[in-house]
């Protein structure tokens, strides 16, 4: 091998290593800052995570909720409101569980719906709140066809078991701050409204 073709292998060899020997410090270079973002962020993803994890859940797997407000009913049957919240929409969705804490299966639902006989059966549509202060009742509110914005298509509720219900009316004013919620057939709650 001549000097000239030694010149140009060298020359060729110190090119690759330099290029190499480059791209092995930006790769660090760009890794390290790579590595101190994801860390910066972690750390409040982590904590955000913290934040949103589900209350401890009872024997059965659900969540304990507040409760707010109780009433008793016919035959064990207990009512409980968990919130009564009125929206940026005027609305007021009042939200909470019946529960049987009797022996056998309760079945005596139809008054529950109150005067509502077609669009709305098995429901608690004869639900209303009463605002004492400003001396108004409000009913349920109603879709295009007539049907309740509020729990439909209930079924006997088995001894020891309960149901999620609801029901949504036109919110109060906000100077109103609670409200008496009646489901026929239950005592009168008073309930505190948030929102």
């Amino acid at each position: 091998m001549s000097m000239r073709q030694k010149a140009k292998v060298r020359g060729g060899a110190a090119v690759a290593v330099a290029a190499a020997l480059a791209l092995t410090l930006a790769g660090c270079g760009g890794g390290d800052d790579k590595a101190k973002d994801p860390q910066k962020s972690a750390t409040p993803q982590s904590q955000e995570s913290k934040a949103a994890q589900p209350a401890p859940t009872d024997a059965k797997g659900s969540a304990p909720v507040e409760v707010i407000a109780t009433s008793q009913g016919p035959a064990g049957i207990v009512l409980e409101i968990n919130s009564a919240v009125r929206n940026q929409d005027g609305y007021l969705t009042i939200s909470g569980r019946i529960k049987n804490t009797g022996s056998s299966t309760f079945s005596q639902m139809a008054t529950w719906r109150g005067d509502e006989k077609t669009a709305s059966p098995a429901s608690i549509a004869g639900a209303t709140v009463v605002d004492t202060a400003g001396k108004k009742r409000y009913y349920v509110l109603r879709d295009t066809e007539g049907r309740c914005a509020c729990t439909t298509g209930l079924t006997p509720i088995k001894a020891g078991e309960s149901v999620s219900i609801f029901a949504q009316y036109p919110a109060p004013p906000t100077s109103t701050t609670e409200v008496t919620f009646g489901l026929p057939s239950f005592a009168a709650a008073t309930v505190k409204i948030s929102g």
